[in-house]
């Protein structure tokens, strides 16, 4: 554990990196499937398959994971990384439009139990990774990407909220050119498919946007 801060209620958020991610790879795992089952991900995964993704965090040197813990148990956590140990899939869009990865750190998945949402976890989980991005790097930006669904997708909840706001709040820009492709199992599918995730941007010590 690297560093944490309390959020009331039993909640508390700590920055874990290196061999002290390795007692909460299951729960982390665990974590992934159940959250990426719902809308706007639909990802049909194995906690079994999640293990390689995960290491890839332990064996990054600058790499870290920020876990929520409600009542001492995981029940969130968002990972961030250097974009150049990110795999090619994600770092292309940068190398082809110019743009140096090493001037970037990845936030990659956020995933959080829907009955610990509200509290001021996925707040925290921004602070503490752009926190570790500055403390570890000289890295200028910081950047995300999220799956792209059309308005009229079939399996779109009617009450669903993006979280375009929260992004926008949080400091983001959106990058409409700038996407990667990723392709997963979707629930109720026999095979993987392709899908869009476009990128967003913020800097991370005041220099202009690219």
């Amino acid at each position: 554990m690297q560093s944490g801060m309390d959020l009331g209620e039993n909640v508390r958020v700590e920055t874990c990196i290196g061999t002290a991610i390795l007692p909460l790879l299951r729960d982390l795992q665990r974590l992934r499937v159940t959250v990426f089952r719902a809308w706007p991900y639909l990802y049909d995964g194995d906690p079994e398959q999640e293990s390689a993704h995960l290491r890839a965090f332990v064996d990054s040197p600058l790499a870290a994971i920020v876990v929520a813990f409600g009542d001492g148990v995981p029940v969130g956590a968002s990972t961030v990384l250097p974009l150049r140990d990110e795999s090619a899939d994600v770092r292309a869009p940068f190398e082809a439009r110019g743009l140096d990865p090493t001037r970037f750190f990845y936030f990659g998945e956020a995933v959080l139990l829907p009955e610990w949402r509200g509290r001021g976890i996925g707040v925290a989980f921004f602070e503490q990774r752009e926190a570790h991005a500055r403390r570890v790097s000289d890295c200028d930006y910081t950047t995300f990407c999220a799956v792209e669904r059309p308005a009229d997708h079939p399996m779109r909840p009617p009450d669903a909220v993006g979280l375009e706001a929260f992004w926008r709040k949080r400091g983001y820009t959106p990058y409409p050119g700038l996407a990667c492709t990723m392709s997963w199992k979707e629930v109720g599918q026999a095979a993987p498919s392709e899908h869009r995730l476009g990128f967003w941007i913020k800097s991370l010590r005041g220099a202009p946007l690219p």
